[in-house]
C-alpha cells in the first residue's frame, strides 16, 4: 500500500510532472518522473484509462503499480515526484512482466 503523504492526488499536479518530466517509456507503461524540493517526501500518480480494459483489469492494473512504487520508495524516500500512465498492454502484463519493466524504467531514472 502506498501511504497517502505519497500519492498524487491533484490533477494539476499529475499534469505538471506528465509536462515537465523525465519520460522513461517501457512496454507497459510510460513514466514521467520529476525532481522535488529536496527533503520532501517522493509522490507518485497513476492514470490508467478505459483502453486498459475494464473496472477489474485497471484496478489490477493500478494497485500492481502502487505496489511497485511503495517498493521504489525504499531506495527514493525523497526528492522525486513521479505519474506513471499505464499503456494497454499493462492488462495483459503479469506482475512480474509489469515489475520487470518497473526495474528498468527506475533503473533509467538514476542515469
Amino acid at each position: 500500500m502506498l501511504p497517502r503523504v505519497h500519492r498524487i492526488v491533484s490533477g494539476a499536479e499529475l499534469r505538471d510532472v506528465q509536462r515537465r518530466g523525465r519520460k522513461i517509456s517501457a512496454s507497459c507503461f510510460v513514466m514521467a518522473v520529476a525532481q522535488a524540493a529536496p527533503g520532501v517526501p517522493s509522490t507518485w500518480g497513476f492514470v490508467v484509462s478505459k483502453k486498459v480494459g475494464n473496472a477489474v483489469v485497471r484496478n489490477r492494473v493500478k494497485r500492481r503499480l502502487r505496489a511497485l512504487a511503495a517498493q521504489t520508495l525504499t531506495m527514493h524516500p525523497t526528492g522525486m515526484r513521479g505519474v506513471v500512465r499505464a499503456l494497454p498492454a499493462s492488462g495483459a502484463s503479469s506482475f512480474a512482466e509489469l515489475a520487470q519493466a518497473w526495474d528498468e524504467a527506475i533503473a533509467q531514472v538514476g542515469t
